[in-house]
């Protein structure tokens, strides 16, 4: 017989942005221990508000399926001495099996006997499993914990009642002390407890008590009264994904209304506008059909309609409250200048350990000469980048973004605007800080994408040189999310980024501008290139690229980001030819013996008159051809290797490279590490895993 069993975990209101991935979590520890117990269902369906977390499985067995089998234990000759007796091996064997030596079996493998033991476990009730539930509760983590009373058990929120029905019966479990029963609760305001007959009339009975438990379903309802408001006020309204995702989280009946505000604070610009009614209070905005902001809201109450006129007055008020709070710090703000500002940045600190803002803008106005210089920027891109790295962040000390931090770089682009500062040097103002989030939109600009990458660069150098490096999960300062950001930005703009190289060059430049801080950057070059190659890793792992190819092309010498990127396509595109194995085991043979070449053979040049056979010049000869396709990018370099790779097997078929001549054996280890240095622009191809 099939049984349905229901599991609701009743909390006190949860963080929105905690719902959804820890119903996503109870769904997966459940089906794991499910799977781990042995028993069998169909269908796991979740359900979800912020004072619950709720599952109704069914199709759910009888009891745990049986266990079967055939146990092999150590061979006979082991198990008995040569009189008959069970050793202490097979008694031990048999007593971890639940069995005794009564129960043992021969049989034999290859010429051996061993000894065996038929098990059988019967299962257990599903009702006697489903009470382990309890543990999958408590063992389930979130990105913040709290106690209560005097417990000493931490958990997203108190706990507050349990449900664990399976058909009509309760299965009886305890956490702290709240006992599982029957009971659930309706709407905090509009609804009542309600007693549960079967598992299976949860979701209808909550709907009843003013609860829409999933959420998918209140979503859609939440949308649907949106899309209507809009409809019947010819407005365009942006229905978010995230916000839409976390408004449905606060809510467990959905009622969506509309607002309204003055219209003389649409002189604001639009973006601290859209933060106070987004970002600050959820509101949902709205737009004319020609795009222009209109002086109105959507909102969703946690509640009917009852009443609904003094909600809408509510949050009128309180928007009204930030948008008049915004008004004045725009106005006041530009009674200063930008010089005003970056003067005042000289009192503020970047880091304590570091050096003031000022100093830091300094810093970064160094190492974006160096960037432009690399990049080979045009005039008016270095000019832009330049002039921006001087002003900013001078927003950050005004009004606006004293109130509103989350329009820092936002304010800058508009204030340097106002003050006549050229839109190139606005935009890359707002763009600088852009990443910011692992797949947050990147700069657009080159000047922006230039600013970005010196700011970071700076950052992660003088964090690491002040032993802020971090470790583990712990990254106060985003450094991680910094290093993705140049990593994405690079790939972006198809730039190459020699990290240590860059690193250096922009360390010299600070130096030379008498900019530099008081700390041993050079020192932490080596990290820093380790540091933004374990982000390339992630970004690799993360678009399923081979492990081994991963290793490959990241553990090499290079730390050119686009390098490394093209040099893992490039081995992916052609791990499938039917040649990869035959050239990159001919080329790994190349760099081990390389390796064992003095370093100054490296340099030195190859003596012809030394060759013994033809297959020496005719290697010398690919090897030439190699290095001249080298200079025309990775592919025409790989298709070259791959054409010299009869060549090299020939060569050593022919050749003793550790020749008893020491003139030919480096003559000979000279071409080598010619060759393997060529090879190795592609990355650490002993990595590579062929078959």
């Amino acid at each position: 017989m099939a049984h349905t069993f229901l599991l609701e975990i009743g909390l006190e209101e949860m963080p929105a942005h905690v719902v959804t991935p820890a119903i996503k979590q109870l769904v997966k520890r459940t089906a794991d221990y499910l799977k781990e117990q042995r028993v069998a269902y169909d269908d796991i369906k979740p359900f979800s508000t912020p004072r619950r977390l709720a599952l109704l499985i069914s199709g759910l067995a009888d009891k745990q399926d049986d266990i079967s089998e055939s146990v092999k234990g150590p061979a006979k000759k082991i198990a008995q001495d040569a009189d008959g007796n069970w050793s202490k091996a097979a008694i031990g064997f048999t007593r971890g099996q639940g069995l005794t030596p009564d129960d043992i079996t021969f049989k034999e493998i290859k010429g051996t006997e061993y000894v065996y033991v038929d098990k059988f476990i019967a299962g257990e009730p599903v009702a006697a499993v489903l009470a382990g539930l309890k543990d999958v509760i408590t063992a389930m983590t979130f990105p913040t914990m709290m106690k209560w009373g005097a417990h000493h058990f931490e958990y997203i929120r108190p706990i507050r009642w349990l449900v664990a029905l399976l058909d009509a019966d309760v299965i009886p479990f305890s956490i702290l002390d709240v006992t599982t029963d029957r009971n659930t609760r309706g709407h905090r305001f509009l609804g009542k407890d309600i007693e549960l007959k079967q598992a299976g009339d949860y979701e209808a009975d909550l709907t009843s008590q003013f609860v829409i438990a999933d959420a998918d379903k209140r979503k859609a309802l939440i949308k649907t009264q949106i899309d209507k408001i809009a409809t019947d006020n010819q407005w365009t309204v942006n229905v978010d994904a995230g916000l839409l995702e976390e408004v449905n989280n606060l809510v467990e009946w959905p009622t969506a209304f509309a607002g309204s505000f003055d219209e003389k604070y649409l002189t604001i610009p639009e973006e601290v506008l859209i933060t106070s009614m987004r970002d600050h209070q959820r509101f949902f905005y709205a737009r004319d059909t020609s795009g222009k902001l209109l002086p109105n809201f959507i909102s969703v109450r946690n509640g009917n309609d009852h009443d609904l006129q003094n909600v809408v007055a509510g949050n009128e008020k309180v928007l009204t409250a930030r948008l008049e709070d915004a008004m004045f710090f725009y106005t006041e703000d530009q009674h200063k200048t930008i010089a005003d500002y970056v003067e005042r940045l000289k009192s503020v600190s970047f880091h304590d350990k570091i050096s003031t803002m000022a100093e830091k803008m300094a810093r970064v106005t160094a190492i974006v000469g160096v960037l432009a210089k690399h990049f080979d920027l045009n005039d008016a891109q270095t000019k832009a980048a330049l002039r921006a790295s001087e002003i900013y962040k001078f927003d950050l000390v005004t009004g606006m973004v004293g109130e509103f931090a989350e329009l820092q770089g936002v304010m800058g682009e508009k204030y340097a605007l106002l003050e006549g500062e050229d839109p190139a040097v606005a935009q890359a103002i707002r763009e600088h800080y852009e990443p910011i989030s692992a797949d947050g939109a990147l700069p657009a600009s080159v000047p922006g994408a230039v600013l970005a990458l010196a700011d970071k660069l700076d950052s992660i150098l003088t964090f690491f040189a002040a032993g802020m490096i971090p470790s583990g999960s712990n990254d106060p300062y985003a450094l991680r999310r910094q290093a993705t950001g140049i990593v994405r930005i690079a790939r972006d703009q198809q730039w190459s980024l020699p990290v240590a190289d860059l690193a250096r060059d922009a360390i010299a430049a600070e130096t030379a501008a008498n900019v530099a801080p008081d700390l041993d950057q050079t020192a932490q070059v080596e990290a820093l290139v380790n540091f933004v190659k374990d982000r390339i890793r992630k970004i690799l792992r993360s678009s399923k690229q081979r492990h081994d190819i991963i290793a490959a092309v990241t553990e090499g010498s290079s730390s050119d980001v686009l390098q490394i990127f093209t040099a893992a396509n490039i081995l992916a595109s052609h791990a499938d030819d039917a040649n990869f194995k035959d050239v990159i085991e001919s080329l790994t043979r190349v760099i081990r013996l390389a390796q064992k070449a003095p370093a100054e053979l490296a340099t030195a040049k190859v003596n012809p008159e030394l060759f013994n056979n033809d297959s020496e010049g005719a290697l010398d000869q690919g090897v030439a051809k190699v290095a001249a396709a080298a200079d025309q990018g990775l592919d025409a370099l790989y298709a070259s290797l791959a054409d010299i790779q009869p060549t090299i097997a020939a060569y050593f078929e022919a050749t003793m490279v550790m020749d008893k001549d020491e003139a030919v054996k480096n003559n000979r280890l000279t071409e080598l590490s010619h060759l393997a240095q060529l090879a190795l622009t592609l990355g650490d191809l002993d990595q590579l895993v062929v078959k």
